[in-house]
């Protein structure tokens, strides 16, 4: 009987260890987009090339500075790269080399806030000859991802915890606590690997040739997922 008593008291100062993975997705309206447009142009003689594209930028940023105002304006942030030439020459499907091709691109990025002036800005652009529309990213703002990406881990957290609590219901415990709380893969547990970055952010291609008046998109609701493991004592 003493003995007996001494094993129902080590049980009960001996509790279970409960190691779980929570998480959580959210979704949220994208604020910003992020255009990313090239100019481009080839052909036999440099300077033609060379003069041509530049043409085709001083047209495009002009468009752009014109929306833009850190504050106020629908482009918030804005920038290119420099003018790339190079040439090369090809070869025919006799396998005789040709003469050389010139080419000319540069990178141009445009951030807004109002989407309706994209979709008007895309439209009067993609009729620039040169002008390729590589895609559009939608994301949030800074601020807005401090504050989604905070609240998201908590609900991970809190989801981690549900799971232990059910775990312990699950064997007849019911006083369950935390005794560690990591990104994937920290506490030494085989799971999905180490975390990745939280979401935000979701990309679009732009699809249009010159001449359209307008191109169709739709502003893409931004991901926002964070997974923890967490490590819980049930007595």
């Amino acid at each position: 009987m003493i003995a007996q008593t001494a094993d129902a008291w080590q049980d009960e100062r001996m509790p279970t260890v409960i190691t779980v993975q929570g998480s959580f997705t959210a979704w949220y309206p994208a604020e910003r987009a992020t255009v990313r447009l090239a100019v481009a142009f080839d052909g036999a003689k440099r300077d033609g090339v060379l003069s041509a594209t530049t043409q085709a930028v001083q047209s495009v940023t002009a468009s752009i500075k014109q929306l833009h105002d850190p504050d106020a304006g629908p482009v918030t942030w804005f920038s290119s790269d420099r003018i790339r030439v190079w040439a090369q020459r090809p070869w025919n499907n006799e396998g005789k080399q040709l003469a050389p091709v010139h080419h000319a691109a540069i990178n141009v990025t445009v951030k807004f806030k109002d989407f309706d002036a994209l979709a008007e800005w895309i439209g009067e652009v993609a009729g620039v000859a040169g002008v390729q529309i590589n895609g559009i990213e939608w994301a949030l703002t800074e601020a807005r991802r401090t504050s989604v990406t905070t609240e998201v881990r908590s609900r991970a957290v809190k989801d981690a915890a549900d799971k232990a609590r059910v775990f312990a219901q699950a064997i007849g415990l019911g006083q369950v606590n935390a005794i560690a709380i990591a990104d994937p893969g920290m506490l030494g547990v085989q799971g999905n690997g180490p975390a990745a970055p939280p979401m935000m952010m979701r990309a679009a291609a732009v699809h249009g040739g010159a001449g359209e008046a307008a191109l169709d998109f739709t502003p893409e609701d931004i991901e926002v997922s964070a997974s923890v493991d967490a490590r819980f004592e049930a007595s």
